[in-house]
């Protein structure tokens, strides 16, 4: 079982995918948002699915693919995080998470177009695994309180200017959140139904060629160690999304290699949260 949003921008339904069947959770919840997901929201539409109790979506195979998850009152990314990554881009392990913020608006679908800013000329990929926090996470005692706390797994992608991240003025938000800079999806996959958080695959590749292929098994700081982390400088709500760091293969990392060009084509997935595509454009 996924959730996930299906529909145009603004006014994507919420879902439950289950086997080839996609039904409609509007009679449980008007969103994929951090009241349905603090409410076990997950749990009660699994009941209400194995119930009978949810009517298909009819239509839905034709049907644009949304980010799984509402906006979030809050990104937060952690870089810096594998350390195949860190050594390619010729920077000190961190000692703690690297932190920083990203602009909620900068989420769109997993097959929506994503833009090149305007004088552009170091527009990145990175693949990532995203957390979506189930219940508000604030002064978390120890790591072991994070799996709580957690609603579901998410791919992301943490798209990624790096003129305007490292070359202008040394704040790394605003080569973050430029517009459609986090594709997000196609679903939020319950975390009790992801067997180890720390073993899974992640995929990238540019028209066609693979260009990141790591494992969660690699972070320098686990899942459960960021969500602790996190909770102990700020309040963790419910629907709030973390990337949690991109494995070795970014354009950064590999001198030589071309920056993403408009008519580029983005691939990428993670091991049982599915396979998302991206077109570039200009902006």
């Amino acid at each position: 079982m996924t959730l996930g949003r299906l529909g145009p921008v603004g006014h994507e339904t919420p879902v439950l995918h289950h086997g080839d069947a996609v039904y409609d959770l509007r009679g449980l919840t008007a969103d994929i948002d951090g009241a349905f997901l603090a409410a076990d929201g997950a749990a009660r539409a699994r009941a209400a699915a194995d119930a009978g109790d949810l009517p298909l979506l009819d239509g839905a195979a034709q049907l644009r693919v949304g980010a799984p998850i509402a906006p979030p009152t809050k990104i937060v990314c952690i870089g810096l995080n594998y350390r195949d990554h860190a050594e390619e881009t010729g920077a000190a392990i961190p000692g703690e998470p690297v932190v920083f913020m990203k602009d909620p608006s900068t989420i769109v679908g997993p097959f929506d177009q994503v833009l090149i800013p305007r004088n552009s000329t170091k527009t990145d990929w990175e693949v990532e695994l995203g957390v979506v926090i189930g219940r508000t996470a604030r002064y978390l005692d120890s790591p072991e309180d994070a799996a709580a706390h957690i609603a579901g797994y998410v791919l992301s992608h943490d798209v990624s200017e790096r003129e305007f991240q490292l070359e202008r003025g040394g704040q790394w938000d605003k080569g973050k959140s430029c517009e459609t800079f986090n594709p997000l999806g196609p679903v939020l996959v319950p975390a009790s139904d992801v067997a180890d958080v720390q073993q899974l695959g992640l995929r990238l590749w540019v028209n066609g060629q693979l260009r990141q292929d790591g494992s969660t098994a690699t972070q320098i700081f686990s899942v459960a160690h960021v969500v602790w982390y996190l909770s102990q400088f700020m309040v963790l709500r419910p629907g709030d999304l973390i990337n949690t760091g991109t494995p070795a293969g970014v354009a950064l990392g590999l001198p030589g290699t071309p920056y993403l060009r408009a008519g580029d084509v983005v691939e990428l997935e993670i091991d049982g949260l599915g396979r998302a595509r991206q077109e570039l454009v200009q902006a």
